[in-house]
């Protein structure tokens, strides 16, 4: 394969706002696909579907590379004097400290290829294409821009596809976009302007089909595609130096400068003016200027930060260079990402609304644990029979399944049903008694057309009744009658429209759910049955809320002069809500990615001095806030989970990834990794490097004015 390959020409086109038919035209392609010898040769001309390894620097090199440093220079510079002067012994302690620092500063330097590496293996290793109407699979590698794809449930989408044909496609992108649930799919285009989280009728390479099948066609491979795009903005971000090695950098600069003028000084004084043999006089400026230099000081400062990383560890913190310990503790802005890390990336129930009551949930994730209560006060759900049904029917009218694996509770499906089973269990009703009692016979799955799903029920007596849950306009254009106390009543839409917004500015996501009486005969459940006659039983309110310790850990940040940022994918309404639960920004301003793309970098320097909640965010509007308030004199640290964290992370003075939910490209490009996927940790973890900042500074106290007193 040539080594050298072309990009296609069409790459950078907004493929999104383009139509199916024109996407195929553009690409010179049909939806029967390529022909074999058309594959053939795209191959050959763009290379294989793979993200190439960056060149990094060998070990030797980046061994030689942590001799580069002033004091390091110093102490070797003394080291051969006194090898020279024959102070052997002197000379050994002085060179085994300069080498024992750079095979631990080697040892903990973070390897930023494996970022890269771990990118790579992200990419999916098979796919199903159409090649001249023929279905094959192929090696993930072998795709062309003009391949016609095919996607099924639990596939890993193997490149960038301009979507052609989707039926009930949801694909998982929160590593990529930041979007807290799965996104629904279909084939329309969208504006050019329109966010990454926003392009329905795209689907990006390494993300997650977690429900339905598609078709597309690719439109970019490799290093052309959002992936890769992302791994080259890696790759290009140079790391910071922390502030205590600038600090240190700068003291070596001036601590030389002041040695060799005394030296120099000592020289001449003794050699001009007393008239000193020339031999004496130059031992004598030589022993000064090796008795000044503080030649203990960077094995002090590896031990004292090294003790920094065993305290840290302690606390759900591992610190992947030692720096790092130091760069927290001078920390003076937190920019954090929302989904997985200021929240639990769990969707959770939170409100019911029927039409006599409102409840709040307690409880977050889908651990079944919690309880219910209105008006501030506990009750007793098992008392609310129109809420006891209305939870039946989301339990039952569910495809999801909620299970207890090693000591947490997972998701198998959609997170939004798995909430509803969570809600169910929480009032205590238990899903293989309730599918037992109500067996399910027919059902219409979820479709985005539709934007709802009907299941028909039967219990032993042969009664029947038909659930539906789904968007509540749809669901509400089914409903004549409401359930009050129950009874059924004619249906007040204009007041649940005003519920359904007062949710939906909460940042909740609303789901309604109806039932309709059926007969026993009735087997079969088809979209005639539920065009109309349904009751409405209520709304249920869903989010992936805040962490509960998060929102304590962010007051203390703020106590602490720590300003706290929110960078999220999510959208502008649930980021402000969820901002405002947190104490992060007034609940009402958020800057999207769009808006940022409008400002010139000035114009983004003084705006992110006033704005604390930024929504929509792509990897490099990140980059771009990084810079911004770097600029601004701060210093910045960056939590993520996902790859669209990673150049942040790395471009951030400290990158703190999450090591549970956190993908392994985030890992690598990040200095800490917080254990438990915390974001109260990470308070912890300032604390202690304000400690280290501390000692060192203590020690520097002592340990300068030693060493010249010595001189």
């Amino acid at each position: 394969m040539p080594d050298n390959h072309h990009s296609p020409a069409n790459t950078t086109l907004p493929w999104h706002s383009y139509s199916a038919q024109q996407t195929l035209d553009q690409l010179q392609s049909t939806p029967a696909g390529l022909t074999p010898a058309e594959a053939m040769r795209r191959y050959e001309q763009y290379g294989a579907n793979r993200i190439e390894p960056i060149k990094t620097k060998s070990i030797l090199e980046r061994f030689l590379l942590q001799f580069h440093n002033m004091l390091i220079y110093v102490l070797m510079m003394a080291g051969m004097v006194t090898a020279i002067l024959g102070h052997w012994v002197d000379s050994g302690v002085i060179m085994g400290v300069v080498v024992i620092n750079a095979i631990i500063g080697l040892i903990q330097e973070g390897k930023a290829e494996k970022a890269l590496h771990a990118i790579r293996n992200m990419l999916s290793l098979h796919a199903i294409v159409l090649r001249t109407g023929e279905r094959m699979q192929v090696a993930a590698e072998q795709l062309v821009p003009g391949d016609v794809v095919l996607l099924q449930s639990g596939d890993k989408v193997p490149a960038d596809l301009r979507l052609l044909h989707c039926k009930n496609l949801r694909i998982e992108e929160a590593a990529l976009t930041g979007e807290s649930e799965a996104v629904e799919k279909t084939f329309s285009a969208v504006a050019t302007t329109s966010a990454l989280g926003d392009r329905f009728c795209m689907a990006y390479s390494g993300t997650l089909v977690v429900y339905g099948q598609g078709m597309g066609v690719v439109v970019a491979t490799g290093q052309y595609s959002e992936m890769g795009r992302i791994s080259q903005m890696i790759a290009q971000v140079d790391p910071l130096t922390s502030p205590l090695m600038q600090q240190m950098n700068s003291l070596g600069r001036w601590l030389t400068l002041v040695i060799g003028i005394l030296a120099v000084a000592i020289f001449g004084y003794g050699l001009l003016l007393h008239d000193f043999p020339v031999n004496d006089m130059f031992m004598a400026a030589v022993s000064m200027a090796i008795a000044a230099i503080p030649e203990g000081l960077p094995a002090i400062m590896t031990i004292t930060l090294a003790l920094g990383v065993q305290s840290m560890a302690r606390r759900q913190v591992i610190v992947r260079r030692l720096p790092a310990v130091e760069t927290l503790g001078a920390v003076t802005v937190i920019c954090s990402d929302k989904t997985g890390t200021l929240t639990r990336n769990e969707m959770t129930a939170q409100t019911i609304v029927t039409a006599n009551h409102q409840l709040c949930v307690s409880g977050v994730g889908y651990a079944p644990l919690g309880g219910f209560s209105e008006s501030g006060q506990e009750v007793l759900i098992a008392e609310y029979a129109d809420v006891m049904e209305l939870l039946r029917a989301g339990l039952l009218c569910n495809d999801a399944i909620l299970q207890k694996q090693q000591g947490l509770w997972m998701v198998q499906g959609d997170p939004t049903e798995g909430a509803l089973i969570t809600l169910a269990q929480k009032a205590g009703l238990d899903s293989i008694f309730e599918q037992e009692a109500l067996p399910r016979t027919d059902v219409i799955p979820f479709e985005s057309q539709h934007r709802f799903m009907a299941s028909l029920h039967h219990d032993h007596a042969g009664h029947g009744c038909i659930y539906v849950k789904g968007a509540p306009e749809e669901v509400l254009a089914m409903c004549s009658q409401q359930r009050n106390l129950g009874q059924d009543q004619s249906i007040q839409l204009s007041v649940w429209h005003d519920r359904i917004q007062h949710a939906s500015n909460a940042g909740q996501r609303v789901l309604a759910l109806a039932s309709k009486v059926s007969t026993a005969q009735q087997q079969t459940l088809n979209f005639s049955d539920v065009g109309a006659g349904f009751t409405l039983l209520g709304l249920v309110g869903i989010i992936d809320p805040p962490r509960v310790e998060a929102i304590h850990a962010v007051r203390l940040c703020q106590a602490a002069g720590i300003r706290v940022k929110m960078i999220t994918g999510d959208h502008r309404v649930t980021a402000c809500a969820i901002g405002a639960q947190l104490g992060i920004g007034d609940g009402q301003r958020a800057v999207t990615g769009v808006e940022l793309d409008q400002l010139d970098d000035q114009a983004v320097r003084e705006m992110v001095k006033q704005v604390d909640v930024f929504a929509r965010a792509n990897p490099e509007h990140k980059l771009r806030l990084m810079a911004a308030l770097q600029a601004n004199g701060e210093i910045v640290a960056m939590t993520g989970d996902g790859v669209n964290d990673a150049p942040a992370l790395k471009r951030a003075n400290i990158g703190v990834a999450m090591g549970q939910k956190g993908t392994e490209v985030a890992k690598e490009a990040a200095e800490m990794v917080l254990i438990d996927d915390n974001f109260a940790s990470i308070v912890h973890a300032v604390e202690e490097g304000r400690t280290v900042y501390d000692n060192i500074r203590k020690t520097l106290v002592f340990i300068i004015p030693t060493s010249c007193g010595g001189a």
